[in-house]
């Protein structure tokens, strides 16, 4: 007989250590990692909620998190020289860290890259319990409890305007929320849109589009694509 605790931890055997992009590993709690010199670990015990970076659109939006901190823009919230064009982010928190939404945090994990790349705080909001609890545990594990604060919610989270907001859904829903996230965005602010299946791109740019929003970069694996959009200054 097959116990239903076997059931519940077998998902566990085939959550490897994984390694994203040139920085990031996600380390299951229940493994051990050698940490190499310029690691950014995630510590990570996902549950019930979804956030594993098993899953593409989750490695396209840790990806894209990367470029962004390569470019200054976690660390220091300023302006900067990337697919927008010099000085295409305001600099309405220059110096500063970035303040950061995470609309469906899930299991925290974007919410953590982002703290550990530099962001000054983190707001993460979920409709589901189940996530706000992993995302507020996760946040704990990885000593990042003052700077990730999770409640329920989505777009808009009525706490805006933000420097970066992430948006790891799927296409319906961005385009249901894309009133809510134009609200939460700084002008010259930065969303990282995800969860996009490639035969809805079309429907979703369009949507940013009817909202004066910019596609500036664009991260494709397999039929999954993430997007970085810029709301002008």
């Amino acid at each position: 007989m097959i116990l239903e605790a076997d059931w519940a931890n077998a998902w566990k055997a085939h959550f490897p250590v994984l390694r994203i992009g040139r920085r990031i590993v996600i380390r299951p709690t229940w493994r051990r990692h050698r940490r190499q010199p310029g690691d950014v670990v995630l510590a990570l015990d996902p549950g019930m909620a979804f956030g594993t970076g098993l899953h593409p659109t989750t490695r396209l939006c840790l990806a894209a998190l990367e470029s962004l901190a390569d470019r200054g823009l976690l660390a220091t919230g300023g302006t900067g020289d990337g697919p927008g064009g010099p000085g295409a982010l305001a600099p309405a928190t220059t110096g500063s860290p970035a303040r950061v939404l995470d609309v469906g945090s899930g299991s925290g994990i974007l919410s953590i890259a982002a703290a550990r790349l530099g962001a000054g705080s983190v707001l993460a909001v979920d409709v589901d319990p189940i996530a706000v609890d992993a995302t507020r545990i996760n946040a704990r594990r990885n000593r990042l409890s003052r700077v990730i604060r999770a409640r329920a919610g989505s777009a808009p989270s009525g706490e805006g305007p933000f420097d970066i907001v992430l948006a790891n859904l799927i296409a319906s829903l961005l385009i249901t929320l894309a009133d809510g996230l134009v609200q939460d965005l700084r002008p010259g602010g930065t969303l990282l849109a995800s969860g996009i299946f490639e035969n809805r791109e079309a429907e979703v740019r369009s949507a940013f589009a009817a909202r004066g929003l910019l596609i500036v970069n664009r991260w494709l694996e397999g039929d999954w694509i993430a997007l970085e959009v810029q709301r002008p200054a």
